[in-house]
This record gives C-alpha cells, sequence and structure tokens, in this order.
C-alpha cells in the first residue's frame, strides 16, 4: 500500500495533477514506517507548492517550498529510486525567485 502510493503519487506530480498526488502521498505517509515518512512528508510539500501557487497563494507556495527542502535535505543524494540532489536545487532556486511561475517539478 505505502510503496503503491508512492509511485502513484509521483507519476501524478511528473503528470500535473498536484492536488490528486497530495492525497496519494499522504496515504503512503500515514502509512508509511517511521524512518520514511519525512521524505514522503517532503513529497507532499512539494505536491502542494505546485498546487498553492496554481492557486495564486505565494505565502503557501513559499512555506511548501520551505518544508519541501527541509524534509528531503536528509535524504539527499537520492532516496528510494528519486534523484533529491537537482530537485532539491530547484526547490532552493524557486524560493529564491519567488516567483509563482514554477516550472514542473524535477522528478
Amino acid at each position: 500500500m505505502v510503496q503503491d502510493g508512492f509511485e502513484s503519487g509521483l507519476a501524478l506530480i511528473r503528470s500535473g495533477e498536484y492536488f490528486a498526488a497530495h492525497e496519494e502521498l499522504e496515504d503512503a505517509w500515514r502509512a508509511a514506517p517511521a524512518e520514511e515518512r519525512d521524505f514522503l512528508q517532503g513529497l507532499v510539500h512539494v505536491a502542494v507548492a505546485w498546487y498553492q501557487a496554481g492557486r495564486g497563494r505565494r505565502i503557501g507556495m513559499e512555506r511548501q517550498l520551505a518544508k519541501a527542502i527541509r524534509r528531503l535535505q536528509p535524504y539527499a543524494p537520492a532516496h528510494r529510486g528519486v534523484e533529491l540532489e537537482p530537485l532539491l536545487a530547484q526547490l532552493r532556486e524557486l524560493e529564491a525567485r519567488g516567483s509563482m511561475d514554477l516550472p514542473p517539478p524535477v522528478l
């Protein structure tokens, strides 16, 4: 169940379906063992950052970007087949830039 939610959540992020991705990843996060929860929650924050940007909510987007960086950093450079260094670099650049025009996540 955790693996299925993780895989489908990543696929949904990659296809730009950020709200649905958040739902899938949140379910996986809740069912995950403790050592995986921050990683999955970091991916939830990625999905929600893009969702907030799409809704024009700058503060929500900025907070989610910061949370994603904080949660994913300990798992770098890669975890569960996800290359985190490119994603973290993108998240940091977007956080510094402050624009709500986000290119697709590097996942």
